[in-house]
C-alpha cells in the first residue's frame, strides 16, 4: 500500500502544472511577493516591474477601464483601444442610424476625420494603489456600530481622496477588501473624448448570438476599436475638434505567432464582482430565491422587447443594447443555478462553516467569534423572501424606462416649482437638458407593455410586502388599463408635457402626477429599510467581516487574494483544452477554426448568418494570420480566473505581448463567482490573428493594422 501511495504522489509530481487552473485575481503591486516565481515556472519572462512601476513604464499604463463596466488596452502609439464587441455595443448603436447602421453592417473610419464621437464615452488609466488598511482601521474600535463604522471611515476616506488627487488632477479611490478587513487607494486618469474607430457587422461580432452566449466551441469575433483623444499637451480634455490622439505612455506589441497548448497566458483587467468568501445560506438564497426571479423577470422583458424589436429595425437599433444586457445575465443567472445546484457548493461551504464554527468556539476564539455563524445564518433566514421581492422588483427598473424616469426628473421638478424666479431662472437650463436627454430613443409602445407586464409578475409572484399604491391596482387585477390611463394623464408621458411643466409649474399637480407616483412608489421599495431587519443586519455585517478576518487568522480558507470589486487584476494559466467535442472541427479543443464558423452557417438567421463577402473570399486568404496548418484560428480558451468586467481584457504570452482579448466564460464553470473549479473553469478569447484578419484582410483598413507593433 505505501509502494502505490509513493507512485500516486510521483506521479501527480511529474504532471504538468497546466493540469491545475491557476485561481486569484491578484493586486499588480503583490505579484513579486505573492504570485512571481510561480509566474516564472510557467513562461512569464517580465519582471514585476515590467508589469507594475509606479515610476517607469510598466503593462498597467496599456489597460484601461472602458466606460466603466469592461476593460481594453492601448494597442498603437496614438491612443488606439482595442475591447470587445459587445463592451462598445450600446456606443456603436448610438452611433447608428437604420439608414448608417453600423450596428449591422460594421464600419471602418478611413481616417481620423471619420472617427466618430459618442455623446458619453471613457478610459480609465490606472496611475497607481496603496494600502492604507492600518490608518481606517486605526480610526475603528469594537464598540461602534456598523453604520458609526461606515461614518468614520468614509470620513477618512474623504481626505486620502483629497490629499492624493493632485488638485483635481486624479480621480482618487479608496475601495475596503477582506469584507472591510483591509483598504487600498487607486489612483486613475480619466479621458473622455473617446472615438469610434471600426467595428465588424454584428454578424462577425455577436456571432452566435444569445445561443452561443456562454457556451464552447465558439466562432466570434467579438472586438471593436476606438481611440482617445487628449488636448495637444496630452491631458484629459472634453471634447475638442483641436484635440490630437493621446500619445500613449506604453502600448502592447501584438504577437501573431499563434497559441498552442500549455502556452503561458495572462490577464490584466478590470473583473467586477466576486463571491469567493459568501456564506453557504447566502450561495442557497441566490439559487432559490433570487437567481430564479431575476431569470423570470428578464425573460418576460426579453419576450415583450423582442416583440417590438423585430417589427422594427429603427426600434431594433435603440435596444439592442439594452437587449443584450439582459440576454447576458438571464443566461448567467440560470447557469450560476444549475453550476452551484450541480456542485452543491452550498453544502461544501457549510462544511467548511462547520469547521470554522468549531475554531470560533475555542475559548480563545469565543468571544469575538462564537456568534458569527448564528447571525449570518438567522440573517439570510429572515431575509430569503425579501431577496426574491428584490429581484422582481430590479427587474422592473432595469427594463422599464418610466419606471425610473418620473421619479429623476419629478425631483428636479419639484425643486423648481419650489423656487423664487431667481433660482427659477438657475435651474432652468439644467431641466431643459435633462428633458432632453431623456426622451430620445424609446418606443412607447413597448414601454408601455414592458411596464404593465412586469408589475403583473411582481405583484403575482412576491410573497413580501407591496407598495401600497401599487397594492391597491393588483387587488383589481388589470394593469394594462392601469398603465395605459397613467400615461394618458401623465406629463412625464412625452417631451413636450414634461416641457410644459417648466412654463406653469405646480407643485400639487407634480405630486398628484400618476407616473410620478408609481415610480416614486418603486423606488421607495427599493431603498427601503424595514426597522425589523435593522439590528440583524448590522450582525450581519460585523459577522460577515469577523468569518472573512477568522477564515484568514485560522487557515482555514485557502483564498490568499480580495474579491474582485473592478479594481485592476492580474491573473496568470495557460492556454487549455477541454475534453474533445464532437462539435469542434479544430484538431485540439483548445481553439475554433473558420472552417468551423462556416459549418455554423444558417442563411439568413440572426444568429448564425455570415456575410456574403467573407463567404466569398472561402478558407484560402488567411495570409500570415494562418496557423501552421494553413487554418485561420478563431477562438481560444485559456483557463484564467476571470469574471464580468474582465470584458475586452488583453490575454498576453509570457513576453507581455497581445494573443488574444478575453470575451467569455464557459457555462460548465458558471459557479466560478462562488467557487474557482481548477478542473472546468476556462476563458474564451478571440485570437488576435482573427482580430488582425478581420481588419486587414476583410475590411481592407489595412492602415489600421500600419499602426500596430507586430510581431511574427
Amino acid at each position: 500500500m505505501k509502494k502505490i501511495s509513493l507512485l500516486i504522489i510521483a506521479l501527480v509530481m511529474s504532471l504538468p502544472l497546466s493540469i491545475f487552473a491557476n485561481e486569484g485575481m491578484w493586486f499588480l503591486m503583490h505579484i513579486e511577493r505573492l504570485n512571481y516565481r510561480d509566474m516564472q515556472k510557467m513562461g512569464l519572462q517580465l519582471t514585476p516591474e515590467e508589469i507594475y512601476s509606479i515610476n517607469n513604464q510598466s503593462l498597467k499604463d496599456a489597460i484601461v477601464q472602458f466606460n466603466g463596466g469592461c476593460t481594453a488596452s492601448i494597442i498603437s502609439d496614438t491612443g488606439l483601444v482595442l475591447t470587445n464587441h459587445h463592451c462598445g455595443y450600446n456606443v456603436i448603436a448610438e452611433l447608428s442610424t437604420a439608414e448608417q447602421n453600423h450596428l449591422k453592417n460594421g464600419f471602418w473610419a478611413g481616417s481620423l476625420a471619420e472617427e466618430l464621437k459618442p455623446q458619453r464615452l471613457s478610459v480609465r488609466f490606472f496611475v497607481r494603489m496603496d494600502d492604507v488598511s492600518e490608518r481606517i482601521l486605526s480610526k475603528l474600535n469594537d464598540t461602534m456600530s456598523e453604520k458609526e463604522r461606515e461614518a468614520t471611515i468614509n470620513k477618512e476616506i474623504a481626505k486620502i481622496e483629497q490629499e492624493n488627487n493632485e488638485g483635481g488632477k486624479y480621480t482618487v479611490s479608496v475601495r475596503s477588501f477582506y469584507q472591510g478587513n483591509e483598504f487600498y487607494y487607486f489612483v486613475y486618469q480619466d479621458y473622455n473624448d473617446v472615438r469610434l474607430v471600426g467595428t465588424p457587422p454584428e454578424s462577425i461580432g455577436k456571432y452566435g448570438g444569445d445561443t452561443d452566449n456562454w457556451e464552447w466551441p465558439r466562432h466570434t469575433g467579438d472586438f471593436s476599436l476606438f481611440r482617445v483623444y487628449a488636448d495637444a499637451d496630452g491631458n484629459p480634455s472634453a471634447y475638442s475638434e483641436d484635440n490630437v490622439p493621446l500619445k500613449s505612455d506604453y502600448h502592447l506589441p501584438v504577437n501573431i505567432k499563434g497559441v498552442k497548448e500549455n502556452d503561458f497566458a495572462m490577464i490584466l483587467g478590470y473583473p467586477g464582482r466576486t463571491n469567493r468568501w459568501m456564506p453557504a445560506e447566502g450561495i442557497e438564497q441566490n439559487v432559490n430565491y433570487a437567481y430564479p426571479a431575476w431569470v423570470e423577470a428578464s425573460k418576460l422583458s426579453m419576450d415583450v422587447m423582442k416583440k417590438y424589436m423585430n417589427e422594427d429595425e429603427a426600434v431594433n437599433l435603440m435596444y439592442a443594447s439594452l437587449y443584450a444586457g439582459i440576454a447576458n445575465y438571464w443566461k448567467n443567472r440560470q447557469g450560476m443555478i444549475d453550476a452551484l445546484t450541480q456542485h452543491k457548493t452550498a453544502e461544501t461551504k457549510r462544511k467548511l462553516e462547520k469547521r470554522f464554527d468549531k475554531w470560533a468556539n475555542k475559548s480563545a476564539n469565543k468571544s469575538m467569534y462564537g456568534d458569527v455563524m448564528s447571525n449570518i445564518n438567522n440573517y439570510y433566514s429572515l431575509t430569503n423572501e425579501k431577496s426574491k421581492h428584490d429581484n422582481y422588483l430590479i427587474a422592473i427598473l432595469r427594463s422599464s424606462k418610466f419606471s425610473v424616469l418620473p421619479y429623476q426628473l419629478g425631483r428636479g421638478f419639484k425643486n423648481y416649482a419650489e423656487a423664487n424666479d431667481a433660482k427659477r431662472k438657475e435651474l432652468l437650463p439644467r431641466l431643459q437638458a435633462m428633458i432632453a436627454g431623456s426622451y430620445t430613443d424609446y418606443h412607447l409602445p413597448l414601454e408601455k407593455d414592458v411596464l404593465a407586464e412586469q408589475l403583473k409578475l411582481y405583484t403575482s409572484k412576491s410573497n413580501y410586502p407591496l407598495p401600497e399604491g401599487i397594492a391597491e391596482v393588483a387587488e383589481k387585477g388589470d394593469f394594462d388599463k392601469y398603465v395605459n390611463a397613467i400615461f394618458e394623464l401623465s406629463m412625464f408621458a412625452s417631451k413636450e408635457s414634461a416641457e410644459a411643466f417648466l412654463e406653469l409649474p405646480n407643485l400639487q399637480l407634480l405630486e398628484n402626477d400618476p407616473l410620478y407616483k408609481l415610480s416614486s412608489e418603486l423606488l421607495a421599495k427599493y431603498r427601503e429599510q424595514p426597522e425589523e431587519f435593522a439590528q440583524p443586519s448590522n450582525d450581519f455585517q460585523k459577522s460577515f467581516r469577523l468569518l472573512v478576518d477568522g477564515f484568514r487568522k485560522s487557515g482555514l480558507s485557502k483564498i490568499q487574494y480580495p474579491d474582485a470589486n473592478s479594481t485592476l487584476r492580474l491573473t496568470y494559466g495557460k492556454v487549455r483544452a477541454l475534453p474533445k467535442d464532437p462539435r469542434n472541427d479544430a484538431k485540439i479543443n483548445n481553439y475554433t477554426t473558420f472552417k468551423g464558423k462556416i459549418k455554423k452557417y444558417i442563411p439568413g438567421d440572426k444568429e448564425f448568418d455570415v456575410p456574403k463577402d467573407m463567404l466569398d473570399m472561402g478558407t484560402k486568404d488567411f495570409g500570415r494570420y494562418a496557423n501552421s496548418d494553413g487554418e485561420l484560428s478563431l477562438n481560444f480558451l485559456t483557463d484564467n480566473d476571470i469574471t464580468g468586467g474582465n470584458s475586452g481584457s488583453p490575454v498576453l504570452n509570457g513576453n507581455g505581448e497581445l494573443i488574444g482579448l478575453a470575451f467569455d466564460g464557459n457555462i460548465e464553470a458558471m459557479a466560478g463567482d462562488v467557487i474557482f473549479d481548477k478542473k472546468l473553469q476556462r476563458t474564451i478569447n478571440v485570437d488576435i490573428r482573427y482580430v488582425l484578419w478581420l481588419i486587414d484582410k476583410y475590411a481592407g483598413a489595412t492602415h489600421i493594422v500600419d499602426e500596430l507593433s507586430v510581431i511574427e
